[in-house]
């Protein structure tokens, strides 16, 4: 449950915020708000003062991290998306900057999500900072700082808020976990495809071609109790 601004226990420590929060780095905490006094206004400030990305969880900054190659990946699947969803004039297509309130206390901001026609009036794109959207499908591309409880958690808010279709995609392993609800995964290697589902009939796209350019996972040297 999504709590409102304030309202953690007052018995809590800063261990007890950071495994709530999925067990994550306090060096992505910012405490200046304090946790719990935060607002979307902070959100927006920061990333237009500093270029930084945080997202908003029950009045807590938690910066969102990606780095080179996370990002190339968010761009090639947009472009490989975008080109589907324009053909088909389904939607709107957002990447790494679109900060999105899924709900009261709680700014996302996943590193490619859809949003259909269906949730924009008049087919009209927002144009507040932050809109009150929920987006059809989120995706996300793993990096080293996400934890599995973080991620855990950000799957049930996705859900939650009505999202239909969440892709976790992991450079590392070569893989994409697919959940059409937080309890119902599908994992995909990297010759396998990936289908588009009830959210975007028709779309598929071959894993190879997604990570065609990453660099070939090392091998581990047993010998040196690597595996």
């Amino acid at each position: 449950m999504i709590r409102s601004r304030s309202e953690f226990p007052a018995t809590w420590t800063f261990a007890d915020l950071l495994k709530h929060l999925g067990d994550i780095s306090p060096a992505r905490i910012r405490l200046q708000p304090a946790p719990g006094k935060a607002s979307e206004h902070d959100v927006l400030a920061i990333q237009k003062s500093e270029d930084r990305l945080y997202e908003l969880i029950e009045g807590v900054l938690v910066e969102k991290i990606m780095g080179y190659l996370e990002s190339y990946l968010a761009v090639e699947l947009s472009r490989l998306l975008g080109n589907f969803i324009a053909e088909q004039d389904l939607g709107i297509l957002t990447g790494t900057d679109g900060a999105l309130r899924l709900m009261p206390g709680l700014v996302c901001i996943p590193d490619v999500s859809f949003v259909s026609w269906d949730r924009l009036p008049n087919r009209r794109i927002p144009t507040e900072a932050l809109p009150d959207l929920t987006p059809d499908l989120a995706v996300e591309i793993l990096s080293e700082g996400n934890t599995p409880a973080e991620m855990e958690r950000k799957l049930r808010d996705y859900f939650r808020s009505g999202t239909q279709l969440v892709w976790y995609i992991d450079p590392q392993r070569r893989t994409v976990r697919v959940y059409s609800n937080p309890d119902q995964c599908v994992e995909l290697r990297e010759r396998q495809t990936l289908d588009g589902g009830v959210v975007l009939p028709g779309f598929s796209l071959s894993l190879m071609q997604l990570f065609a350019r990453l660099p070939k996972p090392q091998r581990r040297n047993k010998k040196n109790g690597n595996g």
